[in-house]
């Protein structure tokens, strides 16, 4: 993203003025009913499109449509019925018993919708990551203005017409464009905004929200490591492993970056990532365009040249962007791929003998978006989860830690903040609004003036509070 500093063209604020004009009246009108509805008409509208739906995810990515039906549209359907059989529960304003200061009032939190929000999706996956955002902005009450990735044409495209059939326009509406677009929407004063990419990119859009104040929820990246014990089922992490290698060409966020693997269980794992992948990877999506297809060659090439050993599992296409998962042993810390998020189907073995040794090389990396273990020893996994901090860690699985709807979803530190997803999506997008009533407080006993009676109840309230 280039400077996101210079001055918003017209229909950037036009955009936000058109859904902020109703913002007051929405908070009254758009309740339970009004929000079901929207959830469903959404989802009539991708159900009835799956197949353009397919088509669009093959031309922009090459992805296969059961894929694209696997990992775009079943989250999306999924989420929408989560939260439209949820929704009366999370609306409910909740009670909050009374402290012992508090006795004799009365304390509920109230959810509220916060306005109008942006929500800026990537191209990796770029029907779901627009959706599922708005599935929870409209939970919550909002209108929203969608941005979708300008490397996903096709995608883009259809979602600006799915969007526009199925919801009205001053409730969501789809700005299609490149980066000056982005620039033109971030001048805007949203009231919240929700961001999927890259840390760096993620800190520019903090910036430039930080001049309304106004609050983000960063979904970013990070390298997650993936650890295999000495005691783990081999086929299975295999299994998981080369999966989230060959979903997407590895484009993935929360995809498997490196994995560690205990030294006596190294030619075993090798001999079963092969076999994986073999069974696995017949239809391979693109990489998303030369660019990116140019820096995981380079990744490769600098590490052979550093003296990894850099094996691929099947032919590459450089002329269709495709590349095969490529495993690189003997990684050292001078090479960029130790460093630098993957973002593709490369796959770094390295061993190890403690696994204290792994926790502090994960410590003394940024925090992952997602940490992986495989192990049937409970000590182990209890060990990596309790000393390591991740924005959430999967045991023998692996992606899958993005999907469960009754978790929430979010990285900490380099790899994001905030949380989507269910509840924690709903909550994202609403303002928690404590209401605290009065009926019998006994507070004013200790009011003004400070004589010696009022004086001693304060002295006991302080000893046994």
């Amino acid at each position: 993203m280039k400077d996101i500093t210079n001055p918003a063209p017209d229909f950037a604020a036009l955009h936000f003025a058109a859904l902020a004009a109703g913002r007051d009246s929405r908070r009254q009108s758009f309740g339970l009913r009004e929000r079901r509805a929207a959830l469903s008409a959404l989802e009539r509208v991708l159900r009835a499109n799956r197949a353009a739906i397919g088509a669009a995810l093959r031309a922009d990515l090459g992805r296969p449509e059961a894929e694209t039906d696997l990992v775009e549209l079943l989250p999306i359907l999924s989420e929408i019925g989560h939260a439209r059989s949820r929704l009366h529960r999370w609306m409910r304003p909740r009670r909050a018993a009374p402290t012992l200061a508090m006795l004799g009032t009365f304390a509920r939190v109230m959810p509220e919708a916060k306005g109008v929000v942006l929500i800026l999706a990537p191209w990796n996956f770029p029907l779901m990551l627009c959706l599922a955002p708005l599935v929870s902005a409209l939970a919550a009450g909002n209108a929203a203005v969608v941005k979708p990735s300008e490397m996903t044409p096709a995608t883009g495209e259809l979602l600006a017409r799915l969007v526009a059939e199925a919801l009205p326009a001053d409730l969501v509406r789809v700005a299609l464009g490149g980066v000056e677009v982005a620039q033109a929407l971030l001048e805007q004063p949203f009231d919240h905004i929700f961001f999927t990419g890259s840390p760096a990119v993620g800190r520019k859009v903090m910036l430039a929200a930080a001049r309304h104040l106004t609050p983000v929820t960063l979904e970013l990246g990070g390298k997650s490591p993936v650890i295999v014990g000495p005691d783990a089922d081999l086929a299975q992490a295999a299994r998981w492993i080369i999966w989230g290698k060959v979903m997407n060409a590895g484009q993935v966020c929360v995809g498997p970056d490196h994995v560690f693997v205990h030294a006596s269980r190294m030619a075993e794992l090798r001999a079963a990532l092969v076999a994986e992948f073999a069974r696995q990877g017949g239809d391979i999506p693109r990489i998303a365009n030369p660019r990116h297809h140019a820096r995981l060659v380079a990744l490769a090439q600098d590490a052979a040249d550093k003296g990894a050993t850099v094996t691929a599992l099947g032919a590459d296409d450089p002329a269709g962007l495709r590349l095969a998962v490529t495993l690189i042993e003997g990684q050292g810390p001078e090479m960029a791929v130790a460093t630098e998020e993957i973002f593709g189907p490369l796959l770094p073995l390295i061993p190890y003998d403690d696994p204290m040794q792994v926790v502090a090389q994960i410590n003394a990396a940024p925090k992952p978006l997602a940490l992986y273990v495989f192990a049937r020893d409970r000590g182990l996994v209890d060990l990596v989860t309790s000393r390591t901090s991740s924005g959430s860690v999967g045991v023998n699985l692996t992606v899958m830690t993005f999907s469960h709807g009754n978790l929430p979803f979010g990285g900490v530190g380099n790899s994001g903040m905030g949380a989507a997803h269910g509840q924690a999506g709903f909550e994202t997008f609403s303002h928690l609004k404590p209401v605290l009533r009065n009926w019998a407080s006994p507070l004013p006993l200790v009011f003004p003036p400070y004589g010696a009676r009022v004086r001693r109840l304060i002295g006991a309230m302080v000893r046994w509070l």
